[in-house]
């Protein structure tokens, strides 16, 4: 049995939220980096150009790559092998306040959704544990802006909705997004489940690595065919106009009910940030 520490809880969260909100993904930055040279309309190119000096320029300067450095998401996997010895809810929470308060990231959250006072260190998280096999705690931050989580939507389908129903929802949500998720997208798409873990699975699928596709050739086509047609709607780097509209689209399935199909967009702008580390 390993036992897990509070300050190993709370050094690890901090040091991630700082991380994630300066790094991204080494898989999306090679995706933007890559970005221009796919984009036909000159301004569009330019504006990919500017990210891809704003990436360089956050990491040379030490500086979080956008002003809104989110609302902290916590992923934990939590091995059976493994004691915690704390409140293991208020760890984290300590960790993201440390996290933004000493990294100097801005805190963005409210203490209430029509009060609409700050809390002053950007807790509480969102924070969704699982229990797994082993004596590993792995942790995944994901602080996620609200430019673009505006803009996601979750569809209650009936199970005779097709494949193409699913595809046109995904297409339509960003199109009526627009500029709003500051373009190019990544796009979490979550199918099954029931109402609120469609969205869950949608949050995870922004978390998967843009390199990796779904294992299912079904899904992975439909990852394929949303893609394209996401970047024939001529939206554009920051809608501007132009080819790149989407750098990834990522699906997650999960089983449901008979009578339902659930599914989720979540939508990630081009700052789709997430860190992953085992303790």
């Amino acid at each position: 049995m390993r036992v897990i520490k509070e300050n190993d809880i709370i050094n690890a969260v901090r040091d991630m939220c700082i991380e994630a909100n300066k790094i991204i993904p080494a898989s999306l930055e090679n995706l933007i980096n890559e970005s221009p040279d796919k984009e036909d309309n000159e301004l569009g190119k330019a504006i990919l150009c500017d990210i891809c000096k704003n990436l360089t320029a956050a990491r040379e300067m030490d500086i979080p790559i956008c002003q809104d450095t989110g609302m902290a998401v916590i992923f934990a996997e939590i091995g059976n092998e493994v004691y915690i010895d704390c409140d293991f809810e208020e760890a984290v929470n300590k960790g993201v306040s440390k996290g933004y308060l000493e990294g100097l990231l801005r805190c963005s959250v409210v203490s209430d959704p029509l009060e609409r006072v700050n809390t002053g260190d950007n807790t509480p998280a969102i924070i969704h544990i699982k229990l797994t096999k082993g004596d590993k705690l792995k942790l995944t931050v994901a602080p996620k802006g609200f430019g673009s989580e505006n803009m996601s939507a979750v569809k209650m389908f009936t199970p005779s909705a097709t494949k193409e129903d699913i595809i046109k929802f995904a297409v339509d949500t960003v199109i009526k997004a627009g500029s709003n998720p500051c373009p190019p997208i990544v796009l979490g798409i979550g199918i099954g489940g029931d109402f609120e873990y469609s969205a869950i699975l949608a949050k995870k699928a922004l978390c998967r690595d843009v390199s990796v596709r779904n294992k299912k050739e079904l899904y992975r086509n439909m990852e394929k065919q949303i893609l394209a047609e996401i970047n024939n709607t001529n939206i554009g780097p920051q809608g501007f106009g132009g080819k790149v509209t989407a750098l990834a689209v990522n699906i997650e399935e999960y089983p449901t009910h008979i009578a339902g199909l659930p599914v989720a967009i979540n939508v990630g702008c081009h700052v789709t940030r997430h860190i992953e580390r085992e303790l």
